[in-house]
């Protein structure tokens, strides 16, 4: 599942990789036109017979809906895109300090939906667009320390498989890129087994 799916790039690339490995994508969008837009990208590798479906609907209310239902959890949290920066100068006079909060908030309740919609033995990832510890290692370790159900698994070596060559410093088990050591945004990904 795609718990935060719009407006739909990894969607498409997930689309992609569920008709290879013949797997079912579940894209959810809480937003009706985003939702479209989701639809719109996976329309090609539905038609070439992956198996996806874009719904619309609160990823907060998910796991409650569908308790241990999914292998694989891709949350990709609404943030303040602090990360994005480079791409996207604009952003910084949209943001106020008072952003970080409300959406750490809700980072934290998608992340425990996600928990709760997967099935034990099945991993979460958690992403951002945002290099703020308000809104990647902090969410991630304050919902660990409320569970009792999942645990961090070191994301450094899918890292390593998918981009060999990406040297990421630190200790893990968490990645964080950086635009200046990697070319990229500031991304954060945590990756969760639940239990």
């Amino acid at each position: 599942m795609d718990l935060c799916a719009g407006p739909g790039g990894k969607a498409g690339v997930l689309a992609g990789l569920s008709l290879e490995r013949g797997a079912t994508l579940i894209a959810n969008e809480v937003s009706r036109h985003r939702a479209e837009l989701v639809q719109a990208t996976v329309r090609e590798a539905v038609e070439r017979g992956a198996d996806v479906e874009v719904q619309v609907g609160d990823g907060r209310h998910v796991g409650e809906d569908e308790p241990g239902v999914y292998d694989r959890v891709l949350v990709d949290a609404p943030c303040t895109g602090l990360g994005a920066l480079r791409r996207r100068p604009d952003a910084r006079w949209r943001r106020e300090s008072g952003d970080v909060p409300v959406l750490a908030s809700l980072q934290r309740e998608l992340l425990n939906s996600a928990l709760d919609a997967t099935r034990p033995g099945g991993v979460v990832g958690y992403a951002t667009c945002s290099p703020h510890l308000n809104e990647t290692e902090y969410v991630v370790k304050d919902v660990l320390k409320h569970r009792d159900d999942a645990s961090w698994l070191d994301a450094r070596p899918v890292l390593a498989e998918v981009a060999p060559g990406v040297e990421v410093a630190g200790e893990g088990p968490a990645l964080q890129l950086w635009p200046h050591q990697h070319g990229t945004d500031a991304m954060y990904l945590a990756l969760l087994r639940k239990h």
